[in-house]
């Protein structure tokens, strides 16, 4: 079995011709349209935020996220946002979604942006990489609040 090591992370801005198969697969893990990520990739291509990432195995997708400004709750405050977090299930519990966090965040940094926040369920594993819960903040379209978290490059 790989190694968390063994697997490239490569951010689309710097491999476009990727951003079409990325958007079709981020669309098919998140429900949301294609065009949305197609739109957001395309913008990437000059910008920090928005960023997206790949981790992949060899040409297949492995995990993946993405930085946008926004990830559909009002606290438009706390922002970029840390997005679309996704690892395929026949490669979680492997380190990959928290090696790709690192990368990304390491990446933000490089860029000037030193302070991420991500909004999710999950509890405990956000914190095993250097996250910290901030306050609950209510997603648009939900009823009930998610938990925002915050994290900043030291």
């Amino acid at each position: 079995m790989k190694d968390c090591n063994d697997f490239l992370i490569v951010r689309l801005s710097e491999r476009p011709e990727l951003c079409e198969a990325a958007a079709e697969w981020f669309s098919s893990k998140w429900n949301i349209p294609r065009s949305a990520y197609e739109s957001s990739m395309a913008e990437s291509l000059g910008a920090a935020v928005p960023s997206w990432y790949l981790c992949l195995d060899g040409d297949k997708v492995a995990a993946a996220m993405g930085v946008v400004e926004n990830d559909f709750h009002p606290r438009k405050d706390l922002s970029p946002n840390v997005c679309a977090v996704y690892t395929e299930p026949e490669y979680r519990c492997r380190g990959l979604a928290g090696r790709l966090l690192e990368h990304v965040c390491a990446d933000m940094a490089a860029h000037g942006i030193g302070t991420l926040y991500l909004l999710t369920d999950h509890t405990g594993f956000y914190e095993r990489y250097g996250w910290e819960f901030l306050c609950p903040v209510t997603g648009d379209g939900e009823d009930e609040p998610s938990r925002m978290y915050v994290h900043r490059q030291k």
